[in-house]
């Protein structure tokens, strides 16, 4: 329960900051409905343990009804499980085509693409989750080791900057936490779950879904070996790094105003 009012407060105060203070960029909408997804699932956790906490050692003569409550609850719990990790592949995904293909990410990505993708994973989170666990997952580590392969032996090195560590620990820690939850989703579909301990795995998906701001603060507050910085300030350093777009249309400006000179 403290990890999910942990969880609960960053969340909710990445889904504050980028909903009402700061202009999107295209990965900051994933991020924003990530934040969300992570919000509802640990919003979803508390209301279990709560329930589960509240009928210990306690008689009920309907247990009909404790068993419908915990079964409509997981329904959607598995529902923003799923849709965070389709959002989290997302990302990483459009952050490696922004790096391999600049060109065409600078000149050609529809300008909406974010929030067109963010609305259709958030609709087709009804799909298999066997299927979906197998694709996302596979597209999540393809596109980060190709992303991080480029940027560390491309030809052209660059700082991979605040925003792609983020990333990177986002899903180094999802394969940790979020994995084993997303495992036991597809074994409970097959009416198998008891290989994995569920108050495990469940606990580790409440980690994953509460550590995300807890990365976004790290990361935007690192400066010379030290921690300091404040929230608000440390959201700003990560979130506000310029995309590839915003990157290549400076570049052009400034070819332009070097050969009108």
């Amino acid at each position: 329960m403290g990890i999910c009012l942990c969880g609960l407060g960053g969340n909710g105060m990445v889904v504050w900051f980028l909903g009402f203070k700061m202009k999107k960029n295209p990965f900051t909408v994933y991020i924003f409905n990530l934040a969300v997804a992570d919000f509802s699932v640990l919003l979803l956790s508390f209301l279990i343990i709560l329930v589960n906490f509240c009928v210990q050692g306690i008689y009920f003569h309907d247990q009909n009804a404790i068993f419908a409550f915990c079964y409509w609850v997981h329904a959607p719990y598995y529902f923003f499980h799923l849709t965070g990790l389709g959002l989290l592949t997302a990302l990483c995904t459009e952050r490696c085509i922004s790096v391999l293909f600049p060109i065409w990410y600078r000149c050609s990505r529809p300008k909406h693409l974010s929030a067109i993708v963010s609305c259709v994973l958030w609709a087709g989170s009804v799909l298999s989750t066997l299927l979906v666990l197998i694709i996302f997952s596979s597209l999540l580590l393809f596109s980060n080791l190709i992303l991080f392969i480029k940027l560390r032996y491309g030809s052209q090195r660059r700082h991979p900057g605040r925003l792609f560590v983020a990333i990177l620990l986002n899903i180094l820690f999802f394969f940790v936490f979020g994995i084993p939850y997303s495992v036991e989703i597809i074994l409970f579909v097959y009416h198998s779950n008891e290989l994995l301990p569920e108050n495990l795995s469940f606990l580790l998906a409440s980690l994953n879904s509460s550590i995300n701001p807890v990365i976004y603060f790290l990361v935007g507050s690192y400066r010379q070996r030290r921690f300091e910085a404040s929230v608000k300030a440390a959201f700003r350093r990560v979130f506000a790094e310029k995309t590839m777009c915003e990157e290549g249309s400076q570049d052009l400006r400034d070819t332009a105003a070097e050969s009108s000179v």
